[in-house]
C-alpha cells in the first residue's frame, strides 16, 4: 500500500508522526511525507497517486490540496469533510452542541458591541474561529478587556469562561480508532516533558463524552480538551489530528489505525469505523 502524509509548513522531522511513518514502513507500506507549502503544485496535474492520504495539515495549501484530491476521488484520512469541520470552531461547536456534548455557551459575531450583553453574565473566552494551539485566545473579564481586543474586523468566537477546578491543569483527551486516552498537562507547556504530561484514568462520563464527540464529527481518531468547572465537564476545543503527545505507544496505535484505513480504502470500504461512521 502507498501512503502519503500531507504535512503543515516546511519539511522537518516530527517527534510523533515521523515515527508513525517508520512504523508503517516496517509493516511493508510505501510512505512519503509531503509538505505542499514547500512545493510547486501544478493544479492542472492533480491526480490520485496514493492509496491513502493522511491529512495532518489543518490549514493553508495542505488543506486545499486535500480538498482537490478528495474531489478527484482520493481516500483522505481523516475524511476531508471532517478536517474542514474540525478546522472551524463555529462548525465544531455547533456540531458538538447538536450532538448533546457538553460545551460552554457560545456566541459568534463580527460586531464587538454585540458581546456586551453576554459579558454582563460573566467573563468570556474570545478566540479566533480558525485558530489553533492557543494563539489569539483572550479571557475578557470586563468591558475594558473587550474594548482592548485587537479584532481587526475578524469574526469573534466567544464562549462562557469556565474556570478550571483544582490545579488548573489541562485535561487533554485523545481518541485513536475509538480507544480513549486522557493526559493531564500544564499550560503553557515549556519542556517536552511538560508536553507529554501525565496519563489519567478515563472514567465512564468522559468515555461517553468521547463517544458523543466521535458521533458528532464523524471521526474515530481525534483530540479534544475538557475543562472541569464546578465539577461539571465542558469540551472547549477539538482537533482532527493532533500530536497525541503522552499517549502510550501512540506511534504503534496510529500506524495500525492508518494501515487499517488504507486497507479499507483499497477494498472500497468506508474509512471510518464504529459509531462515528454513522455521524
Amino acid at each position: 500500500m502507498r501512503i502519503a502524509f500531507l504535512m503543515q509548513g516546511r519539511p522537518r522531522d516530527h517527534r510523533v508522526w515521523s515515527r508513525v511513518g517508520r512504523e508503517l514502513k516496517a509493516r511493508g507500506a510505501s510512505v512519503d511525507f509531503r509538505f505542499p507549502e514547500a512545493e510547486l503544485t501544478d493544479l492542472g496535474d492533480v491526480r490520485v497517486e496514493y492509496d491513502l492520504y493522511v491529512l495532518k495539515a489543518t490549514s493553508g495549501l495542505g488543506l486545499s490540496l486535500a480538498g482537490a484530491l478528495h474531489g478527484a476521488g482520493a481516500a483522505v484520512l481523516n475524511p476531508f469533510d471532517v478536517a474542514v469541520l474540525c478546522r472551524d470552531k463555529i462548525l465544531t461547536s455547533q456540531a458538538l452542541a447538536a450532538g448533546g456534548v457538553p460545551v460552554p455557551e457560545t456566541w459568534v459575531t463580527q460586531d464587538r458591541d454585540q458581546l456586551r450583553a453576554p459579558l454582563a453574565g460573566g467573563p468570556l473566552v474570545v478566540k479566533p474561529s480558525l485558530g489553533s494551539r492557543g494563539i489569539g485566545v483572550h479571557i475578557v473579564r470586563d468591558e475594558a478587556d473587550l474594548d482592548a481586543l485587537d479584532v481587526d474586523g475578524s469574526l469573534l468566537f466567544a464562549q462562557r469562561h469556565r474556570p478550571p477546578d483544582g490545579d488548573g491543569q489541562d485535561h487533554k483527551m485523545y481518541v485513536i480508532d475509538g480507544e480513549v486516552f486522557g493526559i493531564r498537562r500544564v499550560w503553557p507547556s515549556v519542556t517536552w516533558e511538560d508536553k507529554l504530561g501525565r496519563p489519567f484514568d478515563v472514567d465512564a462520563e468522559m468515555q461517553a463524552i468521547a463517544r458523543g464527540c466521535a458521533a458528532a464529527i464523524g471521526a474515530d481518531t481525534f483530540g479534544f480538551d475538557i475543562v472541569l468547572s464546578d465539577g461539571e465537564p465542558y469540551v472547549v476545543d477539538l482537533s482532527g489530528l493532533p500530536g497525541f503527545k503522552g499517549v502510550p505507544e501512540a506511534e504503534s496505535r496510529l500506524a495500525a489505525w492508518i494501515a487499517g484505513a488504507a486497507g479499507r480504502a483499497m477494498r472500497g470500504e468506508p474509512l471510518v469505523t464504529g459509531s462515528a461512521a454513522t455521524a
